[in-house]
């Protein structure tokens, strides 16, 4: 119901050719964190064996800190981590790997040799030296997301707003399909995740400013079935 992970069924589907586990926590589309514990047993059941990746790409807007202050606990975890999100620096493309150092030198020897350019390189320094933004479009965004929550629930044609750690809401709707194409219309743009294992009647909407997202809210209310 709320896409947790069941640890047990992802280990049993392990075989002797498996190498790399591949986890999103915040996920994506759902939006749900996966327990801390339940991560930490699989990365050490897992050692000996492969690697696994952790996709904390939106860990910043999420209830857990993450596994970045853990790293030195495990051998064959790899973080990922991004300045897409709540960085709001997408357009750079530029994202971070963390692991142990002979992981790394891996990597090191496979990258390609100018893989940052020198302009994303000024632009990521300058952001770091300001770190306040950062704090303060994730504390808009944290306190947006539980007023779009709060009103996305009280619309007659929404059956679910799940519970959310990212920048986004996945919202169990009625007539799926008719609503995207309403929003389309009115110029609001999200995502019909309906074809998506699990989310059926589902869109993923993402967090905005308070205009964008009273913008989406008026154009809701005038949607009727």
């Amino acid at each position: 119901e709320h896409f947790s992970l069941d640890r047990e069924k992802l280990l049993g589907a392990v075989t002797s050719q498996t190498r790399l586990l591949f986890l999103c926590s915040p996920n994506n589309p759902t939006a749900n964190s996966f327990d801390p514990a339940d991560i930490a047993y699989l990365v050490r059941n897992f050692q000996g064996q492969g690697l696994v990746v952790l996709d904390e790409a939106y860990i910043d807007f999420s209830r857990y800190p993450g596994f970045l202050g853990r790293l030195q606990d495990f051998e064959n975890l790899v973080i990922l981590q991004t300045f897409s999100k709540a960085c709001g620096l997408a357009g750079v493309r530029l994202g971070m790997a963390f692991a142990n150092p002979d992981i790394i030198k891996i990597l090191y020897k496979i990258k390609y040799p100018y893989n940052i350019n020198v302009l994303t390189q000024e632009l990521v320094i300058d952001f770091l030296s300001k770190p306040y933004l950062k704090d303060q479009w994730v504390e808009m965004i944290l306190s947006e997301r539980t007023i779009l929550a709060q009103r996305l629930a009280g619309l007659p044609f929404v059956k679910m707003v799940y519970p959310s750690d990212a920048n986004f809401l996945l919202v169990q709707v009625d007539e799926t399909e008719k609503i995207y194409n309403w929003l389309c219309g009115q110029s609001v743009i999200v995502r019909n995740r309906s074809n998506v294992n699990l989310c059926s009647g589902c869109l993923r909407i993402t967090v905005g400013t308070p205009e964008e997202n009273q913008k989406l809210l008026d154009a809701l209310s005038y949607y009727k079935k």
